[in-house]
């Protein structure tokens, strides 16, 4: 891959992380409107599976028992396990708390990958950068406020959803060597619907439907659908792909940054100085990781 080709993978790459980080406060606007977390990713993903067997519908099927597998194991931790966990601990605990604890992902794969493949070479800048930009978060997270309101309970489901995104993006990397993309996403999509069905056994849906029309409601499901998941899903794994996975899970750093950005535009919460001088790590820790050794 050239230069140029890299550069605007990058660039696309920091796009889509920032609308990620977006998402936090669209899912807490719908668990406020009464939506479970089991709920809206079975919507939003519904939404995307339709829309991506448009675009791939040939392929059925892997080309073996094992690829298949992990092409569920991958519609479990990058869809069903990751989003019941985050959308309940959002439910549970603050916004920003989820958000940073969430954005642990680039540490704990690289850890996973260490562990996992010896051949993979984790250099001091790497490790550093890693550092930095997760200083930086604590300080976009907690944006100045001295007294941190802490949810055991929401914030082990937010690193649990942390864990669940360190293995979805190994699963990727071995599934990236066989299979086009498109083809992986659509997967992904129709595994993650199917293993949060027992959810619902447990936990039957009970929103009325002329809820979910209301415009505040279907507003923020299309845009958790369409944008978030379709168009997310489908570049993310484009991404993975040519930049590779520590790179490509280092821009995480930024959710936090869109996020707050999102609170102050949507919900008046104030951007603080502490709050700049963490995006100035991120940024700075991002650039340090992104270095040869």
């Amino acid at each position: 891959m050239n230069g140029r080709s890299e550069i605007f993978y990058h660039v696309i790459a920091i796009i889509v992380v920032s609308i990620w980080g977006v998402t936090f406060i669209s899912t807490k606007v719908l668990i406020d409107n009464g939506l479970t977390p089991q709920e809206i990713f079975f919507l939003r993903f519904i939404i995307a599976y339709v829309g991506m067997c448009m675009i791939s519908h040939k392929k059925l099927f892997a080309y073996s028992l094992k690829d298949e597998l992990l092409l569920m194991a991958g519609g479990v931790t990058g869809g069903s396990l990751y989003f019941l966990t985050e959308n309940t601990a959002l439910a549970h605990t603050l916004v920003t708390n989820v958000s940073f604890i969430v954005c642990t992902a680039p540490l704990l794969t690289t850890i996973l990958l260490i562990v996992v493949d010896k051949d993979t070479h984790i250099n001091r800048h790497i490790i550093a950068g890693s550092i930095i930009s997760l200083l930086g978060m604590g300080a976009v997270v907690y944006n100045g406020s001295v007294i941190l309101k802490l949810s055991p309970l929401g914030d082990f489901l937010a690193l649990s959803a942390a864990i669940s995104w360190a293995f979805y993006s190994l699963i990727m990397r071995k599934l990236f060597r066989k299979y086009e993309t498109n083809f992986i996403t659509r997967k992904i999509f129709f595994y993650g619907l199917l293993t949060i069905l027992p959810v619902f056994i447990i936990e039957p849906a009970n929103t009325p439907f002329s809820k979910i029309l209301e415009p505040a409601v279907l507003g923020n499901l299309l845009f958790l659908g369409i944008i978030a998941s379709l168009a997310y899903y489908a570049i993310w794994n484009v991404i993975l792909k040519h930049i590779g996975t520590i790179k490509a899970t280092n821009y995480i750093y930024l959710n936090p940054f869109s996020t707050l950005i999102g609170s102050f535009i949507f919900l008046d919460e104030p951007f603080t100085i502490m709050a700049m001088a963490g995006v100035i790590l991120i940024i700075a820790g991002m650039y340090i990781a992104a270095r040869r050794s």
